[in-house]
């Protein structure tokens, strides 16, 4: 099992500064990984401080040696596939091939999307997704690329310098559980991050049960037998036994990573900076 810590881009994680302190304090700690959301709205809550999650990835790649890092997740049909394909190979090069690239659809869509003026039909947004991620596919691998889908074109392009990661850096879908659809497009690529969050009061709630349910309908699905990421978001306790009592159940049942989840809320960095240097529960 491998341990990260994921943060928002907004609120009191928007220094790039002090988020790449955090990233530092987690690898000196013996956290793995490092990750970040990527919003550019945020739609709960009134008007919020936000943060570019670029900015904030190439401060932690500066501040980092060996831990894991990357978006998670971006919604990737509402960026341009070139302008993308140049900000993951130009950190993956600068991190020393250490980029994880979180993909989903994006949250919520009438945010993220309609508020440009772009489509909100998820059917649509998951096409572009996944037309996005073909060509971003094809850019990373420094030949030529020529697709025209329905919703993006790359006419006749060829991307250098490539990502140090052959043939490409991990790329995990992001989807918010029980939705099943999503897992579909997961078990094409390299891990899956459910959401896992009980609807009474927004707490994250990963179970056993729904871990063993997540990696059966991604198994029935997936054709490689390269190795496959199951991410699971939560919180555990400081106190490193009673850390491992939450944990140990996940990694039991098929998880391979446990990411301590923190949210946009007031003292949210200071939790956050207590969590990391206590240590993962490993």
């Amino acid at each position: 099992m491998h341990y990260g810590v994921c943060v928002p881009n907004i609120g009191e994680f928007v220094d790039a500064r002090q988020v790449g302190d955090l990233a530092r304090r987690a690898e000196a700690a013996g956290w793995d990984g490092f990750f970040v959301w990527d919003h550019v709205v945020f739609p709960h809550g009134g008007t919020h401080d936000v943060a570019d999650p670029w900015v904030l990835l190439t401060l932690v790649a500066l501040a980092t040696e060996r831990i894991r890092f990357g978006p998670l997740v971006t919604a990737a049909a509402r960026r341009h596939p070139g302008t993308l394909a140049r900000q993951t190979t130009s950190l993956d090069r600068l991190s020393g091939g250490r980029l994880v690239f979180g993909a989903g659809l994006g949250f919520t869509l009438e945010a993220e999307f309609g508020t440009w003026g772009g489509p909100v039909e998820p059917r649509t947004v998951a096409q572009r997704l996944d037309e996005s991620l073909a060509v971003l596919a094809g850019l990373w691998t420094g030949e030529r690329v020529d697709f025209h889908g329905t919703h993006v074109t790359a006419a006749d392009v060829t991307f250098q310098p490539t990502p140090l990661q052959r043939p490409r850096p991990p790329v995990w879908i992001g989807c918010n559980w029980p939705a099943r659809r999503p897992l579909r497009r997961a078990a094409r690529w390299d891990g899956v991050a459910p959401m896992m969050v009980d609807p009474r009061d927004g707490s994250w709630n990963p179970t056993p049960a729904a871990v063993t349910e997540v990696i059966s309908a991604v198994r029935e699905q997936r054709a490689s037998t390269n190795p496959f990421d199951v991410v699971i978001n939560g919180r555990t306790p400081e106190q490193r036994a009673a850390a491992r009592a939450v944990v140990e159940p996940i990694e039991a049942a098929g998880a391979t990573w446990w990411l301590e989840g923190f949210r946009p809320e007031p003292g949210s960095y200071d939790l956050a900076l207590r969590r990391i240097e206590a240590g993962p529960p490993r």
